[in-house]
């Protein structure tokens, strides 16, 4: 780790106090901000601290597995990688350090279409699973190319977010007038992007001019017929919604509400996790994300019925510190307390977990 850093974290909220430390204003700000009052952005976290673990005694424990597999894929903890922009804001290698990462760390790596760094060097950086996070544009062919792009590189799953027709509105990124700086870009789309003199308009630009207002359920079957990978949802946060996901041909879906930076005051993604998992009824994979800083919070999205999680901001807060080993560490850390966390209360395996574990609510 950097010789600067005078701390060494042990755990995610140190990881984050040093990043915000090392990057400037605008740059922490537009990671760690919410929408709106960043009501949700609070409610994210909180809910996981009212949701109370019950554990057993007696139980042998000295022997613990916690590998698991999502959508077939063997991960060494059902810790994955969630999407997130514009990496290299936090360190020159951006989303290379973070691959390089997750294939040490055994786990999956969703990679942003708005990266720094573009798909197909990410992928040849790294031997790790990697998915593609994908907006539906309007124009369908750009669309197209990034699938056909995704699957000639390697990548094992399309992933769509699906709860941005258009941007939240980030009230810290508007006070900092946030806009990229003129040595980066967006990589994959950049060709695409009429920013020819003003490359901090980028994102301004892009939300405006090529993300589809008018995404419909008949486009998720159209991404769904032009590949063969598989895809999931990312953004569902109802119930009906995730029925429909299945009756749409999804493969997965992610309950998420964007990190809180699409509409205010939504629900807690923890506390929209049960109603969703009974309405899906075991059909198709259901992850989470949101909010998610212990190994404590991971055991209680396992018990009401996901089957991993996925991080966004701890990943640029380790990779701010100290780039692919932070990234590395901030897993390790994860992994590490979830593995305790699963022994103090009585637990040796991921197939062992079960609402069973949590204390009932009155």
């Amino acid at each position: 780790m950097n010789s600067s850093h005078k701390h060494i974290p042990i755990n995610l909220f140190d990881f984050e106090a040093l990043a915000e430390a090392a990057l400037s204003k605008s740059a922490y700000d537009y990671y760690a901000s919410g929408s709106g009052d960043e009501i949700t952005l609070v409610s994210n976290r909180i809910a996981f601290d009212k949701i109370e673990l019950l554990p057993r005694v007696l139980v042998d424990v000295s022997q613990r597995n916690i590998q698991t597999t999502v959508l077939s894929t063997p991960v060494a903890a059902p810790i994955l990688i969630a999407p997130t922009a514009f990496q290299r804001l936090a360190h020159p290698d951006g989303e290379i350090s973070t691959a390089r990462a997750a294939e040490k760390a055994g786990t999956i790596m969703t990679v942003s279409t708005l990266s720094n760094t573009t798909l197909e060097d990410v992928s040849s950086a790294t031997q790790a699973t990697l998915w593609f996070q994908l907006y539906v544009h309007k124009d369908r062919e750009l669309t197209r190319s990034l699938i056909q792009r995704a699957e000639t590189a390697g990548y094992k799953a399309i992933c769509i977010t699906v709860d941005t027709p258009l941007l939240g509105r980030r009230e810290r990124d508007v006070r900092n007038r946030f806009g990229l700086p003129d040595h980066l870009e967006i990589a994959n789309v950049k060709t695409h992007l009429n920013a020819s003199e003003d490359n901090a308009s980028a994102l301004a630009i892009y939300a405006t001019e090529l993300l589809d207002q008018a995404i419909t359920w008949k486009d998720i079957e159209w991404v769904r017929s032009i590949t063969t990978l598989p895809v999931l949802l990312k953004g569902i946060h109802h119930p009906d919604d995730a029925v429909l996901a299945v009756k749409h041909g999804a493969n997965g879906i992610i309950v998420s509400n964007h990190g809180a930076r699409q509409l205010d005051t939504v629900p807690a993604t923890i506390d929209m996790l049960p109603g969703i998992t009974r309405a899906i009824d075991g059909q198709i994979e259901v992850l989470l994300d949101g909010g998610v800083r212990r190994g404590t919070d991971i055991l209680k999205a396992l018990a009401l019925g996901a089957s991993a999680i996925l991080i966004g901001r701890p990943i640029l807060w380790g990779l701010t510190v100290d780039g692919e080993q932070g990234v590395l560490r901030v897993l390790e850390m994860l992994r590490e307390e979830l593995d305790l966390a699963m022994a103090l209360s009585g637990i040796t395996s991921i197939d062992e977990v079960s609402k069973d574990l949590l204390f009932p609510t009155k």
